[in-house]
């Protein structure tokens, strides 16, 4: 997915997988989605002939998120996926939207993305820090759930947090110019090609440039206004 530029998208589909999702968290997740476009399509999967599924039921009248019933035709298959599938494909060739958010953290769906990924259009993911890499590369951007807002006030870091100092590394020095000075936004739009989950909040900062301000025996940052109105502009180079 890394090879497309494509940061986010006007209309966009939200398909959240409801045996594979939790209810108490729909805020922070449609929160983390409109930080990317706009939401034109709110569906959710699942059997709510299930009494399992009964919490839903707020949070869907809540956020006009509408309820896809989907019967489990045979024990071991799971349905609903499938059924979020073959949706996402009648929207992927309507021409209706222009990227999709998949909630879920199933591998199944992995497929699914890098088909959306080769029509040209955002694809991001939501989903537990437990999703398969598989998935979670599939997409432009993927959110781990443990770093949206209400879930994670502290910033904690996960366990699987990879070195980010090594992968901003590598994004500054793809980024940088002939000074050697990155723009910030390249670099985090760099990191992102390098790593769909990456995401600041996930190392306890809710900004790029605090957390490479935290490292100031490995980066340098200089900020500096634009045109006099008030906007500032930040670089970013490595010291090594």
């Amino acid at each position: 997915m890394g090879s497309r530029k494509i940061r986010g998208a006007a209309r966009m589909a939200m398909l959240i997988d409801g045996d594979n999702a939790q209810p108490s968290k729909v805020p922070v997740i449609l929160a983390e989605a409109l930080r990317h476009g706009g939401i034109a399509v709110r569906r959710i999967y699942g059997d709510w002939t299930n009494p399992g599924m009964s919490g839903w039921k707020a949070s869907l009248h809540a956020h006009s998120i509408q309820p896809i019933q989907q019967f489990p035709y045979t024990t071991g298959k799971n349905a609903t996926d499938s059924a979020l599938i073959i949706d996402a494909m009648d929207l992927l060739h309507s021409g209706t939207v222009d990227g999709f958010c998949i909630v879920s953290s199933d591998s199944d769906f992995t497929r699914l993305a890098a088909r959306i990924g080769e029509q040209g259009l955002f694809v991001m993911g939501i989903g537990e820090p437990k999703t398969p890499k598989s998935f979670v590369n599939a997409c432009d951007v993927f959110s781990y759930t443990t770093n949206l807002a209400e879930d994670n006030p502290n910033g904690e870091t996960s366990k699987e947090a990879e070195d980010w100092t090594q992968l901003v590394g590598r994004a500054v020095i793809a980024s940088m110019r002939d000074d050697r000075w990155a723009d910030l936004s390249a670099v985090g739009s760099q990191a992102r090609k390098f790593n769909p989950s990456f995401d600041p909040r996930h190392h306890g900062n809710r900004r790029l440039s605090t957390l490479i301000k935290s490292k100031p025996n490995i980066f340098a940052i200089r900020e500096h206004a634009v045109n006099g109105q008030g906007a500032t502009a930040i670089h970013v180079r490595m010291l090594s």
